[in-house]
């Protein structure tokens, strides 16, 4: 997305009386706005152009939208708002368990939608707070490796570990807070903000995934510690690189 170009949408959606009015409205609303009436079509629009921004509802026939949130988060990185029914609350758990930024349940209010569009669109864009001119270039702990330039997690062999963009977030929370106890509501401010409407499940949940990324036995943790009515720790020492000489 440039500054001269309108935002990219890929809306994800087969029921036509819903995706045919709303590209119409998010197009009036100054959105570029391509339309996918299943999982498989939406992959042949990725292959042309990578959005801005997908939303994509979860129950469509053949490949599901959990199944393409998960495609999305895993290899493209791209932003994504789960269209869910009101009885899919399971659904979209799990769809912000595989890094989904937020959800809005059918019906809705296009003016809602928009909002909760430009929402996830500003925290995407937010930059780092690394300052690279200053060598300040990535995080270190126990080994491991977080550019969060590139939003790179390598283990201590040097491999690369695919990570979603809610892992990264809320990695990025632990290691900013080394060592201090941060509880439910501490974490989602930091990793999705208020507007994000998570559950304090969801946070678990998303702990539990990066866990499996990180430690040696997520059963046994060593690294993120549950601290018993207070939330979590990151038990460990995080360095980065000195600033560069003045």
């Amino acid at each position: 997305m440039t500054l001269d170009a309108p935002t990219q949408l890929l809306l994800v959606d087969d029921e036509p009386t819903l995706r045919e009015p709303l590209a119409e409205y998010l197009t009036g609303q100054g959105f570029s706005v391509r339309q996918a009436e299943s999982a498989a079509l939406a992959r042949s629009e990725l292959r042309v152009q990578r959005p801005d921004l997908v939303l994509l509802d979860i129950m469509m026939p053949g490949e599901d939208g959990l199944s393409l949130t998960r495609h999305l988060v895993e290899t493209q990185r791209v932003p994504v708002i789960l269209l869910t029914a009101r009885g899919e609350a399971m659904d979209r758990i799990l769809g912000l368990e595989m890094g989904a930024d937020d959800y809005i349940v059918k019906p809705f209010e296009p003016r809602e939608l928009v909002a909760r569009i430009r929402s996830v669109l500003r925290r995407a864009a937010q930059p780092p707070t690394s300052d690279p001119a200053n060598g300040d270039r990535h995080y270190s702990f126990e080994g491991w490796r977080l550019d969060p330039l590139k939003r790179r997690l390598t283990d201590p062999e040097g491999t690369l570990v695919p990570i979603s963009t809610a892992e990264f977030r809320m990695l990025r929370a632990f290691l900013d807070h080394p060592r201090e106890v941060l509880n439910r509501d501490r974490l989602l401010d930091m990793v999705q903000g208020r507007e994000a409407h998570l559950f304090d499940r969801a946070v678990d949940n998303q702990i539990s995934r990066l866990r499996r990324k990180i430690e040696s036995d997520s059963r046994d943790p060593q690294l993120i510690l549950t601290v018993r009515g207070g939330g979590y720790r990151l038990a460990a020492d995080v360095t980065r690189p000195a600033p560069d000489a003045r």
